[in-house]
């Protein structure tokens, strides 16, 4: 009894061992254990792939977190130092405005003394 199962268009994909597991010619017993070791060899090699895609997977996740935490961070420290230079900028304002108000009223009182010292004679 022969089997043979053919998939179109292999090019190759499925080889393991030399054998292409798309193109199987199961003659004999022998044929059909070789067969089904090459078929468990290509599983298990593509299991372990498909692991190693997961593990992949899971640090670039893993990676994208962090980064997105650190802009986060990052953004809210340029924002505090923002903040943090507005207050200061707001304190040095009213500073500023404190000494031009204590600076018009002394020019106020130098000019009511001078007119004091003028009506003295009069």
């Amino acid at each position: 009894m022969t089997t043979t199962v053919t998939t179109p268009a292999s090019q190759n994909l499925l080889v393991q061992n030399g054998t292409d597991l798309t193109t199987l010619n199961v003659t004999s017993a022998s044929s059909a254990q070789t067969a089904l070791n090459d078929v468990n060899q290509a599983l298990s090699a593509v299991t372990n792939y498909a692991a190693l895609i997961g593990a992949t997977q899971d640090r670039m996740t893993t990676a994208n977190t962090f980064n997105t935490a650190l802009m986060t961070n990052y953004a809210n420290g340029v924002s505090g130092m923002v903040d943090a230079d507005m207050n200061t900028a707001s304190t040095q304002l009213q500073a500023l405005q404190t000494q031009e108000q204590l600076g018009i009223q002394s020019l106020s009182i130098a000019n009511q003394n001078a007119a004091l010292i003028l009506k003295l004679f009069q």
